[in-house]
């Protein structure tokens, strides 16, 4: 048996109390992410006593306790004697960590957390477009036209399989530049890169255009023209904001209807 928080081995099935105390703190990391990142406990708003979450969560102090330990870690709450426990701004919080970036890509359809991901793409991904150009093997190279023709196979029949053939293009691309900053960042932010694919190939008025702007970067890399890859890229992701846009104005009636 396993959480995300850790485990531990039983002989007969069983968890040990260790474990099962994880998998409290856990799903109480969840509801206290959850209500922060959906706003139910507001930026700058206190926090009850220990005494009192603890009831109301039905939780040891123990668990409490370590739950807090980790929302400061993620600079998500600040804990200080006699003034208890404040909600951090959203500027503060670590959106890359797994509990947080899953609630945010639940819970929320914040414009500026997409905005951000798409401005630091815009920043890295050219760049490790134009060195795969300079750099790839061949072997990265075969990855990316896989990937491609993942993206043509799926088409617009299955925008999840569209998708997953996306997010494994761009990443071949960032593997295929060399860096190992570029390729952390790539680790870091998969699922986030997931969503927002999912989000703007929904909105894609295009997958023919969205197919050629692809090949466009494909071509280029294969041709060994950084300049050109660097240049290819940065259409795409341009064209990537724009379906962004699409995408979440299209959602504000349904939330709204909610």
């Amino acid at each position: 048996m396993s959480t995300r928080l850790g485990s531990l081995r039983t002989t007969h099935g069983r968890a040990t109390p260790e474990q099962g105390r994880r998998t409290v703190r856990e799903e109480l990391l969840k509801k206290l992410i959850g209500q922060i990142v959906s706003g139910a406990l507001a930026e700058g708003s206190i926090l009850p006593n220990e005494a009192e979450l603890s009831e109301v969560y039905g939780v040891s102090r123990t668990s409490l306790r370590e739950a807090m330990q980790y929302l400061s870690a993620l600079g998500m709450v600040r804990s200080r004697t006699r003034a208890g426990t404040t909600v951090l701004p959203r500027e503060n919080w670590n959106y890359l960590d797994p509990l947080v970036l899953d609630a945010t890509l639940a819970l929320s359809n914040d414009r500026s957390f997409y905005d951000s991901l798409l401005d630091a793409r815009q920043v890295l991904e050219p760049a490790a477009a134009a060195q795969a150009a300079a750099n790839a093997t061949a072997k990265q190279l075969a990855r990316i036209a896989e990937a491609f023709e993942d993206m043509v196979a799926a088409n617009a029949r299955d925008n999840e399989a569209w998708s997953q053939a996306d997010l494994e293009f761009h990443t071949a691309i960032i593997n295929a530049s060399g860096n190992w900053v570029f390729r952390q960042f790539a680790t870091a932010i998969g699922a986030a890169l997931l969503a927002s694919f999912r989000l703007t190939n929904r909105a894609s008025q295009s997958h023919e255009y969205a197919i050629a702007r692809h090949q466009d970067v494909l071509d280029a890399i294969r041709m060994r023209r950084p300049d050109a890859a660097r240049f290819a890229m940065e259409q795409l992701i341009g064209t990537a904001r724009m379906e962004l846009s699409d995408a979440l104005r299209a959602a504000k009636p349904k939330e709204q209807s909610d």
